[in-house]
């Protein structure tokens, strides 16, 4: 019988255990899921070391953007940024490749991010956080990868985000409007800053502390570049905020917790890369930009991941969240 067509299938970890057993060389290791998202992500382990192996969907990313993220983790690690990044093959290969049911997957294997995340960052780690993610933002504007990723402004996190999401709120015009509504005050105000003073190149565009590690000795990790793509690398600054916007929001910290916490992430970032007071300035509407951005992301995936959240409730919520983000700054 011939295989019904498939969009989004699992593989089975027990068979990936058995190809990265052969394919890398390594010995006695499980390998399990541990999330079923965006992407496919398995933890492989044995007694001694522990590795992320991640599978990708061609509907989210094809493979020349795959490539992309592997170049850009590859020069960040050879550059000596704090980075878990793709391990090669005993043949030398970094991509491996899987004849699914839906087609062709592909998937790379990742050294370890040490340590756990940390929501409530104590001065050292802020200061350590600081200085790596300038440690990476001083290599990202400096090179070009050969592999193409998406680039990151008004078109591509408000415009077309926002032209996509259009049919999700057929019965919400109201809340629509007032997104159309906010989009055109946020455009006028990003287009009277003089981008000159902003710094440009690869950012990772999902700066927060989901994403990065603290060991026990408090030496840091990044992972997840995932969405890593060109832009102004004051929207890796900007996602932290959120992060410290949501604290407050949910009533973990007080705002001048938050603002006290982010000061000191910045005052470490500028010992080693420069900050322009402008791309501060510009975190309100770089904000929005990257709720929108997600908003769209999340309604293009709704088969195969958003659906268990992404209805009404959700888009009146997260409307109502976003009129909030911009409120929070109108002081």
């Amino acid at each position: 019988m011939q295989i019904f067509p498939t969009r989004y299938s699992t593989l089975s970890s027990d068979a990936l255990n058995d190809f990265i057993s052969e394919r890398y060389g390594l010995r006695d290791t499980s390998c399990r899921l541990l999330i079923r998202n965006v992407s496919d992500t398995y933890i492989v382990e044995n007694q001694t070391d522990k590795y992320i192996f991640k599978i990708y969907r061609d509907a989210h990313r094809k493979l020349d953007e795959i490539e992309g993220e592997a170049e850009l983790l590859t020069i960040l690690n050879d550059k000596g940024a704090s980075v878990s990044y793709p391990i090669k093959d005993l043949s030398g290969a970094i991509i491996q490749s899987f004849n699914a049911a839906e087609g062709t997957r592909y998937g790379m294997l990742f050294t370890y991010a040490k340590g756990r995340v940390v929501n409530v960052m104590n001065e050292e780690q802020l200061t350590t956080l600081g200085r790596e993610m300038a440690t990476v933002h001083n290599i990202t504007s400096s090179i070009q990868l050969n592999h193409k990723r998406i680039e990151f402004h008004i078109d591509t996190t408000i415009i077309q985000p926002l032209e996509t999401v259009k049919p999700a709120f057929v019965e919400l015009e109201e809340e629509y409007a007032d997104l159309i509504a906010v989009s055109k005050t946020v455009i006028a105000k990003l287009n009277e800053f003089d981008f000159t003073n902003f710094s440009y190149g690869y950012c990772h565009y999902d700066f927060l502390p989901k994403n990065f590690h603290f060991d026990e000795d408090n030496k840091l990790t990044f992972f997840d570049f995932d969405f890593a793509g060109k832009g102004y690398l004051a929207n890796d600054i900007t996602s932290l905020y959120i992060h410290y916007f949501m604290e407050v929001f949910m009533n973990r910290q007080t705002r001048e917790q938050a603002d006290t916490a982010f000061a000191t992430f910045v005052e470490s970032y500028r010992k080693v890369r420069p900050l322009h007071g402008d791309e501060l300035k510009a975190i309100p509407y770089l904000g929005f930009g990257f709720w929108v951005f997600y908003l769209g992301f999340q309604y293009d995936n709704f088969e195969d991941w958003s659906n268990i959240f992404f209805g009404p409730k959700f888009l009146k919520d997260r409307v109502m969240l976003i009129k909030k983000w911009m409120a929070y700054f109108e002081d």
